[in-house]
């Protein structure tokens, strides 16, 4: 299991390939993306590598932040993320992380927060079919009808589907597929959408439930 990276939503756009197939792809740019801190099996228990990117302003921080980046001799970040490694494979304090880890074609998670839409109705945030558009239904054409049953249990259970609060939350997408890797400019082409908002922080990894290729 390799270390993953921290990366910038830049937004949605195309890509044409030599036969002409239209492939909708997400750019992803890596940014100042470093190791802050190494977690080995004897101080912490577990193996993993802190990363932070995008560079801080010291006076932005806390006091406590600004003496544990002042520690760890390197420059204050914004985002931090600890990944889980099975090695953490020489990387050292304040060595850079790059777009170049993933190659094109490869398979990958991306783990990010979804555009939050505000209180939402069922049928939105659902896709509940909602009441009839005749026969006696006045004024609820898209409610959500009974959420409940008789005196017996006499209650609402748990996670009943009703109308709330939608998106705004952590959200992985598996087995996205790299288009294409500029190493030049630290973009990387995901084909497909990922989870967050333009401008907002992802975080990338291999993936982890690839499907499995037996050979013949």
């Amino acid at each position: 299991m390799r270390t993953g990276l921290i990366a910038e939503k830049i937004g949605m756009t195309q890509i044409f390939t030599e036969d002409g197939t239209q492939v909708p792809v997400t750019v992803l740019k890596v940014d100042n993306c470093s190791v802050v801190a190494v977690r080995t099996e004897e101080k912490n228990g577990y193996k993993a590598l802190q990363l932070g990117a995008k560079v801080a302003k010291p006076q932005s921080l806390t006091k406590p932040m600004r003496g544990y980046f002042a520690k760890a001799e390197t420059e204050p970040k914004v985002y931090l993320c600890e990944f889980r490694v099975d090695e953490t494979n020489d990387l050292a304090v304040g060595q850079s992380i790059n777009a170049d880890m993933f190659a094109p074609g490869q398979l990958i998670d991306v783990t990010g927060t979804s555009i939050g839409k505000g209180f939402a109705g069922v049928m939105k945030r659902h896709n509940f079919g909602g009441l009839r558009a005749s026969h006696g239904v006045s004024v609820s054409h898209r409610s959500h009808g009974s959420t409940g049953q008789r005196q017996d249990p006499g209650k609402v259970f748990k996670n009943k589907k009703m109308a709330g609060h939608m998106g705004s939350r952590r959200v992985t997408k598996l087995n996205l597929k790299v288009h294409e890797v500029d190493a030049a400019r630290g973009l990387i082409y995901v084909k497909g959408s990922v989870p967050g908002a333009r401008g907002s922080i992802v975080y990338v990894r291999d993936a982890i439930k690839a499907p499995v290729t037996t050979a013949h």
